[in-house]
């Protein structure tokens, strides 16, 4: 079975909202929002919304509750807010929100994290899942952990074209009963 992106299959682009949870960044210094925006333009996604939110567990939730109940938005990319501080309340606030956790996610991702910074990727609690057919990935805010997230992971499950499957080709289905 072939592992991959097959070329000869048409590109599917997703609507991206992109979040950055934090108390110190702007538009202009959010240089992990930049690098999603850029990313995701880059190989064809449309951006539909990026925001910054304070650390605030009721505003991050209910900026992401408004993109999952837009059905102009396929997926949330969230950075910042997934350490263990007492200001990190990105997965209190985002998971409540989930039908279904995509537990992958936070395993691979770990893995991938781990060849950056080793044993400190145990200090991350990024996580995944699904919430009315919208896919919402939790990354940490720094800009490293977002290249290494979207980079080697994200990237590849947003492509319609990867092999064996992708999170693209499940999504008229996430809404099945």
């Amino acid at each position: 079975m072939a592992v991959g992106v097959n070329e000869s299959l048409p590109f599917l682009p997703v609507r991206v909202a992109v979040l950055t949870v934090s108390d110190t960044r702007t538009m202009d210094t959010d240089t992990s929002g930049a690098t999603l925006q850029q990313r995701l333009e880059e190989v064809g996604h449309t951006v539909a919304d990026r925001k910054i939110v304070t650390d605030d567990k009721a505003l991050v939730q209910s900026t992401v509750q408004a993109w999952i109940d837009d059905p102009e938005i396929d997926v949330v990319i969230s950075s910042g807010g997934t350490g263990l501080t007492g200001r990190d309340i990105t997965p209190e606030a985002i998971e409540p929100l989930f039908e279904k956790r995509i537990e992958g996610f936070s395993v691979i991702f770990h893995q991938v994290s781990y060849q950056s910074v080793g044993t400190s990727t145990i200090q991350s609690r990024a996580l995944a899942g699904l919430a009315k057919g919208t896919i919402i990935f939790c990354l940490p805010g720094s800009t490293g952990a977002v290249r290494d997230g979207w980079d080697n992971i994200i990237k590849f499950q947003l492509d319609s074209r990867h092999m064996p499957c992708n999170l693209v080709e499940l999504m008229p289905r996430f809404m099945e009963k």
